[in-house]
């Protein structure tokens, strides 16, 4: 396959990505219609081999404010693409904006020439002009689009996409909603940018206070200095916080209420993409246990849970049967406690489920610091283990410099760990841009994720997750590369392997149709939704035969991800972490996919 040349400039300006939200219309059987009371008909719903999309400006209600957005066919969130496994489509996209734009299929399948990143696999679409996707649909589930040009998705420019299966569906249901987690704010993604690099922790509301200490809900004194010598903070779990974001499903917050009906009994499926640009969400359903039956748009073998945590760009899929005609309350809790937004499911219009009280927000651990199992927390502190019988007063952490993450932390030695130590990442490009790397990270694939390590119910973790069919290549990698997910956050700077994409990043290179194992290394001290393009790869979590397959992994603070890659999708992909402002200070690559003969 002949290479596309490419401006590289052109990707530069835009690496961005999106996500959305949208209620099923009243094209959709009736038992797959939802609506709220009071508010706009629901998003509209377009199907068929050909799709007329127009990308433009638009307006966007919140809060009782209205915000200037970017929409499609004249609104934000854009309408449910709904197509069938096995049909070809063409879709044709118009520009009228004054500015660049695009529209990636995440997830789907498709020829690299129809992903849609400007600069990778295609020109983008200039102002005034269209562009003819079109492409066989090779798979069914649940997924979405989204603008990968400057800005636009964190601006309104996203929507979801229903594949139904060619065959029969192995997920029994009688109804079905879309449920699409979003974050916005009035403040435009460019100056939420511009406030992280003068002050990383700008939007962080929720510092450790004395009154904090005091009550027992914060660290000990002695590890609040402990961190504060190391220019951390354990509180700095999101970027961009409630503090400026409101939380949406389809578009509404909680006082909107959005709300799906259901009649007592029936199973329904809850269809759920977290299209955020810069917020993780734990998702529960007080009440009501949920059946998790499809990861990314895969079937998995059906699990129970009570809660899980969805990552930028990941689609999860359950079943709920309610059996009580009352209302019940869809909770999606920012991972970092500063806010939520409650939809509600019901046998009729009108009900409004109870909004909670929003839970105590997590403080970090030295494990998220990548220090493998050892502890700091006041409770390890009564029994002895862990750090916490470190004398941070004096000695040698007392005669280290931490006068800032980006200086050489390569001297602050925890015993045999150092948290800037490149021996035990020879490959890390060292500079300014790596403020930490893991000492020791771990596999946390079977560890609750963040803020939900201590409730008192079932949480998913990946290693819960099974594909239900069994994995198409039972092949063993022929080979294993490490990638560390780097960062210094005193100067908002994010990476793979210390490295800031730019135009003369070299591409990551596979061979066309070969086995690789990833593994993906968190250095920094906050989660990152890790996605590739093109692809589905096993994410290995220790079920051989039947590891989930996903395009989006979502790597915990100071953890760790292996995957195995199969190559099949000739061409150039975008390789990126899925919250924007990541991506848009670097972390991001091009994986590169060539047959034996074309990659040398």
């Amino acid at each position: 396959m002949p290479a596309i040349s490419l401006d590289r400039r052109s990707l530069i300006r835009s690496v961005a990505w999106g996500g959305g939200g949208l209620a099923l219309s009243a094209a959709l059987p009736a038992w797959a219609r939802s609506g709220t009371q009071g508010l706009t008909a629901p998003m509209a719903t377009v199907a068929g081999e050909d799709i007329r999309l127009s990308i433009g400006r638009a307006m966007i209600g919140v809060a009782g404010r209205e915000g200037h957005a970017i929409g499609i066919n004249g609104a934000t969130p854009g309408p449910v693409i709904r197509l069938k496994e096995g049909q070809n489509v063409r879709l044709a996209v118009a520009n009228t904006l004054t500015e660049e734009t695009s529209i990636h299929w995440h997830g789907l399948l498709v020829p690299f020439q129809m992903d849609g990143v400007p600069g990778v696999s295609f020109p983008g679409i200039k102002p005034g002009q269209s562009f003819l996707y079109e492409f066989p649909v090779r798979q069914s589930g649940t997924y979405w689009y989204h603008s990968h040009s400057g800005m636009q998705e964190a601006m309104g420019l996203y929507g979801a996409i229903v594949i139904d299966p060619a065959g029969s569906d192995p997920v029994a249901y009688d109804r079905e909603h879309v449920i699409l987690l979003a974050d916005w704010s009035f403040t435009h993604p460019h100056e939420l940018l511009r406030k992280l690099k003068v002050q990383p922790g700008y939007f962080n509301m929720q510092k450790q206070t004395l009154s904090g200490l005091l009550a027992g809900k914060d660290q000990s004194a002695s590890e609040r200095r402990m961190w504060a010598k190391m220019r951390m903070d354990p509180t700095d779990i999101s970027d961009v916080t409630g503090s400026t974001y409101h939380f949406l499903v389809n578009g509404h917050d909680s006082a909107a209420n959005w709300t799906g009906l259901f009649a007592a009994g029936e199973r329904v499926r809850l269809r759920i993409i977290n299209a955020s640009a810069m917020t993780n969400f734990n998702v529960r359903i007080p009440g009501l246990a949920m059946t998790l039956v499809a990861a990314d748009g895969q079937n998995v073998q059906p699990v129970e849970t009570d809660e899980f945590q969805i990552g930028i760009a990941e689609t999860y899929d359950v079943i709920v049967q309610p059996s009580a005609e009352q209302a019940y309350g869809f909770i999606a809790e920012a991972i970092d406690r500063s806010g939520q937004v409650r939809a509600t499911l019901a046998p009729r219009l009108g009900m409004a489920a109870p909004i909670p009280v929003i839970r105590e927000r997590p403080i970090l651990t030295m494990k998220d610091m990548g220090m493998g199992n050892m502890d700091m927390s006041s409770e390890n502190a009564a029994s002895g283990g862990g750090m916490t019988n470190m004398d941070t007063s004096g000695g040698e952490m007392a005669g280290m410099d931490h006068s800032a993450m980006g200086h050489d932390m390569g001297g602050m030695d925890h015993g045999s760990m150092k948290m800037r130590d490149p021996s035990v990442a020879p490959q890390v490009k060292m500079g300014p841009g790596v403020a930490t790397l893991a000492p020791m990270p771990v596999d946390r694939t079977g560890e609750r994720p963040t803020g939900l390590e201590n409730v008192d119910h079932r949480v998913l973790t990946y290693r819960d997750l099974k594909s239900l069919a069994p994995n198409p290549d039972s092949r063993t990698p022929s080979r294993e590369i490490d990638l560390h997910l780097t960062a210094n956050m005193e100067r908002y700077m994010w990476s793979f392997d210390g490295e800031k994409f730019s135009e003369n990043t070299d591409p990551i290179p596979f061979r066309h149709m070969e086995r690789v194992r990833v593994n993906l290394i968190n250095d920094t001290m906050m989660p990152h939704p890790i996605h590739l393009h093109g692809h589905f790869f096993e994410v290995v979590t220790g079920n051989p035969g039947h590891h989930p397959l996903k395009h989006t992994v979502n790597v915990l603070p100071g953890g760790k991800v292996s995957f195995d890659l199969t190559a099949d999708g000739l061409g150039d992909w975008a390789f990126h972490c899925h919250m924007l402002l990541h991506m848009m200070s670097g972390m991001f690559r091009v994986v590169t996919v060539r047959h034996e003969e074309d990659a040398a």
